[in-house]
């Protein structure tokens, strides 16, 4: 095989690889075929093991990350070392550390796979950049931050106005298939509550379904 042949074969398996992220641009916005190369150009498709870590506290932040199977999450840990989970990232989601994406500053929070995952990865900055050299991705971004932040303010009034069980009941709609990925100490520590206060939950409405 000559070395022309060879990145036409890539090239093409590339594409193949990137089609989910493509049509996810493309339900947003007429998408040209030049900024569909550069989407090309710019991306990696990668796969994770479970347990694996890709954003570390304390470490610059140049990539995020778009999924397109399995499932990620963002954490922290406070001052006396328990995890709060932020964010869980399943098929279709984004997920990075963007306050250190945009601040440029050493990230606060920690990005792992928690199961096997397969996800486009790319440059932080490169991805930027896409909306000067095609301005009409500027609403595909803004509707993924809009997203990004609608999700993180209702999350907030839920935590001050709903009961744990409420939390729970729209926690489940949001993530249906959650619990074949996470174990319970991370869905508790996005709730914000106990283990113990989890399977009081789940035992009172199983108990309602059945």
């Amino acid at each position: 095989m000559n070395i022309s042949s060879f990145w036409l074969i890539f090239n093409w398996t590339n594409k193949i690889k990137l089609k989910e992220l493509i049509n996810k641009i493309k339900s947003v916005i007429p998408l040209s075929s030049g900024g569909e190369e550069h989407v090309h150009k710019i991306s990696k498709e990668r796969s994770f093991n479970k347990g694996d870590v890709l954003i570390r506290e304390g470490h610059p932040v140049s990539k995020t990350y778009f999924v397109l199977k399995g499932c990620l999450r963002s954490y922290c840990i406070d001052k006396d070392g328990k995890e709060h989970t932020l964010q869980f990232a399943i098929k279709d989601w984004w997920i990075s550390d963007f306050m250190a994406v945009y601040s440029g500053e050493n990230s606060l929070l920690n990005v792992e796979c928690i199961s096997d995952s397969k996800v486009v990865e790319f440059k932080s900055k490169e991805l930027d950049s896409i909306l000067t050299l095609f301005p009409e991705f500027e609403v595909f971004q803004r509707r993924n931050l809009e997203r990004h932040v609608v999700s993180l303010h209702r999350r907030i009034l839920n935590q001050l106005q709903l009961s744990a069980t409420e939390r729970y009941e729209l926690f489940m709609k949001e993530y249906p298939d959650i619990e074949q990925y996470a174990p319970n100490y991370h869905i508790a520590s996005f709730l914000g509550i106990t283990q113990q206060s989890l399977s009081r939950i789940r035992r009172d409405r199983s108990k309602k379904l059945s």
